[in-house]
């Protein structure tokens, strides 16, 4: 059985961990509220609280590297709420945050080839 497209998995998968991941950082280390977070990163408070008890985005973790710049990001969305698209597709650009797509992509279709870059954009 063929699995889900890079980009299917991108969507389903690394944006909801990174929203997760960001809205966590807003809120602790900035100490945002729901309402805020909702506000700065366009979504619900309902979505955001789902986000934080990891009902959403809960199916990825990512290394400490890209933690860090997650972290980043976070801190440029606290200064400037209008760097939340900018910051989402630097994040998705990482080549760690790709590895971990490949990764996904891999699990879910066993018939691709053994040395397969398709999300790594090598092909």
């Amino acid at each position: 059985m063929q699995g889900q497209m890079p980009q299917e998995i991108e969507v389903w998968y690394i944006m909801p961990a990174l929203r997760r991941e960001i809205a966590k950082s807003l809120i602790k280390d900035f100490n945002f509220t729901q309402k805020q977070v909702a506000e700065y990163m366009g979504l619900t408070e309902a979505a955001v609280s789902q986000y934080l008890s990891s009902k959403r985005g809960k199916d990825v973790v990512f290394s400490d590297a890209v933690s860090s710049e997650i972290k980043k990001s976070a801190k440029r969305i606290k200064n400037d709420k209008n760097v939340i698209i900018s910051e989402m597709m630097r994040l998705c650009n990482l080549m760690a945050v790709k590895k971990v797509m490949c990764d996904i992509h891999k699990k879910q279709d066993q018939a691709l080839p053994k040395k397969c870059g398709i999300c790594l954009n090598k092909i």
